[in-house]
């Protein structure tokens, strides 16, 4: 899997898996600990979620602009990896944070550093098979680094949740998902009596070790428990972030300097200057076209951490094979699937292309739309028959006999997973083939931008989750995802022709 690659593409994927560990350990609790912290709705959280989600990567043009201007990509690494440690500090410290809005400049703080690393890490990467001798290698290396990305994400969530619960026991409580929702209504005045002496006062008993508390206090007490394990838990990904600057200094010297090809390298520089304005017209046309598309891929996939952990929390059976889980636990499944089946696929399109029969890439984001659709037709399908989460809340939540197994969710994310290989990492792989030499870090910048589009609308979801059916929600993304592949297949053999 490795043979014939670049030497510098194992350290720059090393770099990113560390700084993805820190960021999927904070998403996977992003919006729970919004919910608990503040007190606030599905749709209220969405919003916050929505907004850090999609600045994350409109950033990433700030970041590629910054890179392209100064041709010092590696040193605008460096400053996104610092300034994201600053950010995960603010959050790490429960007496900071004491409103929705000191936490949303937290995380705007995270996104602009992850605008400064993201975008140009990923154009170094592309620099590295603008090498003849590593050019047919593109798509396999953004493959083998994307995986590493996912390694980080794998564990992350399991750490982000163990550190919570931990901090929640040392407190003398046991965790329960559904506490926080209930505590806020009690303290807000909004609990039915009904709720009150049944049960909230059951599970609260349970929680204390069996001894029934003082209900306004034990509300008091088991919010400031459970948030400031949150907290804490964000401070892991300050060490992921050091972990990762080190990996970088230790090894930059193997990754590509573009600003010292520029200045020593004439060939490359006639090159650029020499390109048909015409060609770079339609490879700009090509590349715009493809971010349009998955615009909507990503509105659909990211909601694993928005309306489908939030599913995971209301309507879901969070035990497995005996063992209770935790709502976070569901996002590990994706990055775990990446990892264990990319080099399965790699295999796969290894031996499509023996026999000159492999898609191109285009074609492969076009399939990768069309399997995504079907992801959300089984969660439809599976979800049929729930009540509304109107419902749902006015109950207290739903009994463990009245949800569904976790193994919706499990396939769920599996076969989303594979509509993701056909897409991310290919997705990367094209637009470091198709961009204009001197626009890398931009072109880069920009489909992370459209990514940001779709992070953007990802409250779009919450609202639908919290107002129509459940099952009507996720034919929306179905119906979304559809449209999509459609459209993609429409624009093959064009974009074919353009990345030649």
């Amino acid at each position: 899997m490795f043979k014939k690659q670049p030497k510098g593409l194992i350290p720059a994927a090393l770099a990113n898996m560390g700084e993805r560990f820190g960021f999927y350990t904070m998403m996977a609790i992003l919006t729970l600990f919004l919910m608990s912290k503040f007190g606030l709705s599905g749709q209220e959280a969405g919003v916050l979620y929505s907004i850090f989600y999609g600045a994350i990567y409109i950033l990433a043009l700030a970041g590629g602009l910054i890179a392209d201007g100064t041709k010092n990509y590696k040193g605008t690494i460096i400053a996104g990896l610092i300034v994201m440690c600053l950010g995960y500090a603010f959050l790490a410290m429960p007496s900071l944070i004491v409103s929705k809005w000191i936490a949303l400049s937290a995380l705007l703080v995270i996104a602009f550093g992850n605008g400064l690393f993201k975008g140009n890490l990923q154009a170094i990467v592309g620099q590295l098979y603008d090498n003849e001798k590593y050019s047919k290698m593109r798509d396999s290396g953004f493959q083998i680094f994307y995986m590493f990305i996912n390694i980080g994400g794998m564990f992350a969530p399991f750490m982000a949740v163990w550190v919570r619960n931990w901090f929640v026991k040392s407190q003398g409580y046991m965790y329960n998902s559904d506490l926080p929702g209930l505590c806020w209504q009690f303290k807000n005045g909004t609990m039915s009596t009904e709720i009150l002496e049944g049960r909230y006062t059951e599970l609260a008993t349970q929680v204390s070790g069996g001894v029934t508390p003082d209900m306004a206090t034990f509300a008091d007490n088991y919010l400031l428990a459970f948030n400031t394990g949150f907290h804490y838990a964000f401070s892991v990904a300050i060490l992921a972030m050091l972990i990762s600057m080190v990996i970088f200094f230790i090894y930059k010297r193997v990754l590509p300097d573009k600003n010292k090809t520029v200045k020593n390298n004439t060939e490359i520089s006639k090159e650029e200057i020499k390109q048909d304005a015409k060609e770079i017209k339609q490879r700009l046309f090509a590349l715009l076209a493809v971010f349009a598309v998955v615009i909507f891929f990503w509105f659909s996939f990211h909601q694993n951490g928005l309306t489908l952990t939030m599913f995971a929390k209301d309507y879901t059976q969070l035990n497995v094979f005996g063992l209770d889980i935790s709502a976070e636990i569901f996002q590990s499944t994706n990055p775990f699937i990446v990892v264990f089946l990319t080099p399965i696929i790699m295999a796969f399109f290894a031996f499509l292309a023996r026999r000159g029969k492999e898609p191109s890439t285009p074609k492969k984001i076009a399939i990768g739309m069309g399997i995504s659709a079907f992801a959300f037709v089984i969660m439809a399908i599976g979800s049929i028959g729930l009540p509304n989460f109107s419902e749902v809340e006015a109950m207290g939540g739903l009994a463990f006999a009245q949800r569904v197994t976790p193994w919706l969710l499990f396939a769920t994310y599996f076969i989303l997973t594979v509509a993701e290989l056909f897409i991310s990492p290919l997705g990367l792989s094209f637009v470091s083939k198709v961009a204009p030499a001197h626009l890398q870090g931009l072109m880069q910048g920009c489909w992370l931008g459209a990514t940001a589009i779709g992070n953007f609308s990802l409250v779009l979801g919450a609202m639908m989750y919290e107002s129509i059916s459940i099952a009507t929600t996720w034919w929306v993304f179905v119906i979304v995802c559809a449209i999509s592949m459609i459209a993609m297949f429409t624009m093959v053999k064009w974009l074919e022709r353009v990345a030649k």
